[in-house]
């Protein structure tokens, strides 16, 4: 892993041969990381020192704004030939980051084999298991004794991504098999591939969502699974190192979305229009929501002026609950994600979750009376006891919003992470602000006390 002392020191060498030898015997991955820090000027240089299998390498792992601009600075010849050696999926990922107009002259420079290997992964939607495969895959077909499949593999397939699953197909493509280089290589040569490979081939559809092709990869531990077309023809595999980059994306996403945040690719060091981009909308969107939650409390504007510690009270009921919901909200989202629930388990997770909410309401209850009765004169001592009771109805609703709401989004095949912190906390707010005042108003006209 490349350090910041590293870094420096990279940054410092003057000597031009000898920045090109470092960089060309690091792993691939630490320069894409000291090219994307580096400043621009500097930044052309150190990839044009670098070999073209290197360049090629450290090219993928480079963030898709710094690609576009190397893109920009290299000769075409050069960026030809880096396109040209990328993996399909990782080609197909960076056209999908450049501007139309430079991604179809690309396009149109690769050789007819891979830009049909582009065009195939592109026409898939994305987030599909389509659209992230590799075509390079180890094909062996049917009829194929164990020697002439090692040898098919050894002239023929040394460069594709994995040779750890050779998938055994007949004429038509349709995937029939599944035989690991470990059966390969300890059965006898005269033995052929059908008498070896297994017949329950663990397969993705084109169509099917990412996430859970990562999820399916993580059950049956596979380091690649095959993916079929709809007329179970093998078209690509998605590898291990695809499933950590799809995970890694989901999460973040799942995060942002959770925080309030759009587009779930934003960094720390993302563009400053980038960063408004993804943020502004969502922040105009709660604002709407708090003018809702605001529009609730000016009813009850005589109530607040007739007791004044009310505006003590309250903001409690705003940071308690929000969090509370919260919780049930990221736990719940977090288990959907990883598969270990589904939307069928509603039931079951709504019943723990009003298990734990009814200890959260007990002692966030017992302690917002124990609060306002410092807080409340000794006419106003009542105020506690409404002021614990709508606590403690707020943590039950709060873990029934955190729960039902990601499960409802999963039942409609959308997104559970829409349900973003912000909007639980506003509607808890709402909720909490009209059920107390409500009871305050009540009250004062049972004690027959000035409004």
């Amino acid at each position: 892993m490349l350090t910041q002392e590293s870094r420096t020191s990279l940054m410092e060498i003057a000597d031009l041969n000898q920045l090109k030898y470092e960089l060309n015997e690091m792993p691939a991955i630490d320069v894409g990381d000291y090219i994307a820090v580096a400043p621009p000027e500097r930044r052309a240089i150190a990839f044009r020192l670098l070999n073209k299998t290197q360049a090629t390498d450290v090219f993928e792992y480079l963030p898709p704004e710094v690609q576009e601009e190397l893109i920009g600075l290299l000769h075409d010849a050069q960026v030809c030939h880096i396109v040209e050696s990328m993996r399909p999926d990782d080609r197909a990922e960076l056209f999908d980051e450049l501007p139309a107009g430079i991604a179809k002259r690309l396009v149109q420079q690769l050789s007819p084999e891979e830009r049909q290997a582009t065009a195939t992964i592109l026409g898939y939607a994305e987030g599909t298991a389509g659209r992230v495969m590799t075509t390079e895959y180890v094909r062996l077909r049917q009829g194929l004794t164990v020697g002439e499949a090692l040898s098919k593999i050894r002239l023929a397939d040394r460069d594709k991504e994995t040779v750890y699953y050779a998938y055994v197909t007949n004429d038509n493509r349709k995937l029939k098999q599944v035989v690991s280089l470990r059966q390969l290589v300890f059965s006898i040569p005269d033995a052929r591939i059908e008498d070896i490979g297994s017949d329950r081939v663990i397969k993705a559809r084109t169509d099917m969502p990412q996430e859970e092709v990562a999820q399916l990869m993580k059950r049956y531990d596979l380091i690649a699974v095959p993916v079929v077309d709809r007329e179970d023809r093998l078209v690509g595999i998605i590898t291990v190192d695809d499933v950590v980059d799809i995970l890694e994306q989901e999460a973040t996403e799942d995060i942002q979305k959770l925080a309030g945040v759009g587009g779930g690719d934003e960094s720390s060091l993302s563009n400053p229009l980038q960063k408004l981009k993804n943020r502004l909308p969502w922040l105009l969107g709660i604002m709407g929501l708090y003018i809702g939650a605001s529009s609730a409390i000016a009813p009850f504007q005589t109530t607040i002026a007739s007791v004044p510690v009310l505006a003590v009270i309250m903001p409690l009921f705003s940071n308690t609950g929000g969090t509370v919901g919260i919780q049930a909200l990221t736990v719940t989202i977090r288990s959907l994600g990883v598969g270990e629930v589904t939307s069928q388990d509603t039931l079951k997770i709504l019943k723990k979750e009003l298990l734990a909410g009814l200890g959260t309401a007990l002692a966030l209850g017992s302690t917002m009376v124990l609060l306002s009765l410092i807080w409340t004169k000794p006419e106003e001592r009542w105020v506690a006891i409404v002021a614990g009771v709508v606590m403690a109805t707020n943590s039950i609703v709060a873990v029934t919003l955190g729960s039902l709401l990601p499960m409802g989004l999963k039942r409609l095949k959308l997104d559970p992470a829409l349900v973003s912190g912000p909007l639980v906390t506003t509607m808890l707010d709402t909720i909490g602000f009209i059920l107390f005042l409500s009871l305050i108003t009540f009250s004062l006209k049972v004690l027959h006390l000035p409004i």
